[in-house]
């Protein structure tokens, strides 16, 4: 593509989608309400009419905090065809955090679940003129008479915006140039506190242009689940913002994505396109294959020629089915695939791939197709960006890996420091994250520099490496290794359900954590061998990309 204004302009992909798509279905709260093209628009063109009233300019601040729904996808689409930057705001958040993050970031409105917004204090939200319910639009919140009247009037107000009718000649969007800033994202991350990430349209454009032209076997009409958070850049861009752009119909779970709700959800939308954490694959495979597998007869049976190929294709025509039975690929991004559950999908030749990506990156930074990866890689560097390992030789000796591009970040909002802390004088951004680079191109995450554990001989031990191997063993359902006292410490939050059906107690279960621990420590080396281990009753707190807080835990 040529490199001007127009080609490089997010909210001109929106609206020629849109009007291309003007009678397609465009959004559906699963068992709620639907959107079609034309509805959006008009949704678009309201709440462009509301943030007049407001006083809302290019480059305000408009904040969003709900769970995952079409008016929640509708309120982000009207932040970024207005030019008004969004902050999308996790709806786990405690009421202290969203009073800080919507005050950080000057917002002057907020659109918010009606449950959120009863353990907030419009007192500490001094900045606001109004709050907007995403449910209804309904106003719980105005400072401001005209704001009121427009909201309370707002067909009246539409129909003197469009007195005859209105059609895709009236889409009048804002024409966004590579700099403009479109969101401020404020991270849950793994190894510390939120910081804002400033993301110009240039890295939205540059991530749904690589989805449309390498996913594009993708196409308008086709449906797409959408279980992971829209607070979160992979929810956001690939799963809701690529679809939308490319005329395709994105369902909204709005319920708990539990794998029997999930599943449901894939047999009614049949999509050729998920997107996913490893988490979710990890309890479908586990709850669905595992137990059928692991029997004694089925292990025999898998391990004689020719009948082993047979029960494989039978398996996975059954997880193809389980997945809606229209399945291209599965893309697994946030965090490593489970080793056993990826050496299984990679045996049955099932379409699944792992991608790489962060909040700076808005988020892609490598992806490959499901039939050229390589296994425990994350793919490619993505199109208009560039990767480096801070390594003498980046294909054998691990090193902070560093990116470059359209898609990185301008920076953290009100946060020099940590800005200066990751983005280099040359235009490289630190990811924090350590790995390699084949001399194929493909890249490997070895674990993320901030929780490497230097040994005692100056070893670097990777949290990460250990975790998974420990988590692979009987009745572990997930880790923690950790430094303390100067020795390698693993927390173990048990798989209690599966302990209790094997008729094993609390004090076997310490008794088998113990063997655990022998059995992982002859499979490291020595320097980075677990001394101590502590079982926790409840699961770890995570972020909503399903990683584990490390930083809550240290």
């Amino acid at each position: 593509m040529k490199d001007n204004v127009k080609e490089n302009s997010l909210n001109a992909i929106i609206k020629e989608s849109i009007k291309k798509n003007w009678d397609k279905m465009a959004f559906s709260d699963m068992g709620g309400i639907n959107y079609q093209y034309k509805d959006l628009a008009e949704q678009i063109a309201k709440l462009h009419i509301i943030f007049d009233a407001a006083g809302v300019k290019k480059g305000d601040r408009v904040a969003i905090c709900g769970k995952n729904s079409s008016n929640w996808a509708v309120v982000f689409l009207s932040c970024l065809t207005a030019g008004v930057m969004a902050v999308p705001i996790l709806h786990e958040f405690k009421p202290d955090t969203i009073h800080h993050l919507v005050n950080h970031s000057e917002a002057k409105l907020l659109f918010v679940d009606a449950a959120i917004w009863e353990n907030l204090d419009e007192k500490n939200l001094t900045d606001l003129v109004g709050a907007i319910f995403i449910s209804e639009f309904g106003m719980p919140l105005s400072r401001s008479k005209k704001l009121t009247d427009t909201r309370n009037n707002i067909n009246e107000y539409f129909g003197k915006e469009y007195p005859y009718s209105f059609s895709r000649d009236n889409l009048d969007y804002f024409q966004d140039s590579p700099d403009d800033l479109a969101l401020i994202n404020y991270t849950a991350g793994s190894t510390g506190m939120s910081k804002g990430v400033m993301l110009p349209y240039r890295s939205i454009w540059s991530n749904i242009r690589f989805c449309i032209d390498n996913l594009d076997w993708f196409k308008p009409g086709d449906g797409i689940v959408n279980m992971l958070p829209l607070a979160h850049l992979y929810g956001m861009t690939v799963e809701m913002l690529h679809p939308i752009c490319k005329g395709c119909h994105c369902y909204f779970l709005t319920k708990l994505p539990s794998p029997k709700i999930i599943l449901k959800a894939f047999s009614d939308v049949r999509p050729k396109l998920i997107i996913t954490v490893p988490l979710i694959i990890e309890k479908i495979i586990r709850s669905k294959v595992f137990p059928v597998i692991e029997k004694p007869l089925m292990k025999f049976l898998l391990k004689v020629p020719y009948i082993d190929d047979i029960l494989l294709k039978k398996i996975r025509a059954k997880l193809m089915d389980a997945f809606g039975g229209n399945l291209h690929e599965i893309i697994v991004g946030g965090a490593p695939l489970n080793a056993d559950v990826e050496k299984f999908l990679t045996r049955i030749n099932f379409p699944l791939t792992v991608g790489y990506g962060m909040t700076e990156c808005g988020p892609l930074i490598s992806y490959a197709p499901s039939d050229k990866t390589k296994p425990h890689s994350v793919g490619k560097i993505v199109d208009r960006m560039e990767i480096r390992v801070d390594s003498p030789d980046p294909a054998h000796d691990p090193g902070n890996i560093q990116v470059k591009g359209m898609n990185v970040m301008q920076g953290y909002y009100k946060n020099p420091k940590a800005t200066e802390e990751v983005m280099k004088k040359d235009g490289w951004m630190d990811t924090g994250d350590r790995g390699i680079i084949d001399n194929d191109g493909f890249i490997f995450i070895l674990g993320r520099s901030k929780t490497m554990i230097l040994g005692p001989s100056g070893q670097n031990i990777y949290p990460e490496e250990i975790e998974a191997k420990l988590n692979n063993l009987p009745f572990v359902n997930e880790s923690l290794v950790i430094e303390k006292d100067g020795q390698i410490v693993a927390l173990i939050h048990p798989d209690f359900d599966a302990a209790m059906k094997a008729g094993i107690n609390r004090d076997k279960l310490e008794k088998t954590m113990a063997q655990n621990i022998d059995v992982l420590n002859k499979d490291i080396p020595a320097y980075s061998k677990v001394k101590d281990f502590k079982i926790f009753d409840e699961e770890f707190e995570k972020t909503p990309k399903r990683s584990i807080k490390r930083f809550l835990y240290s």
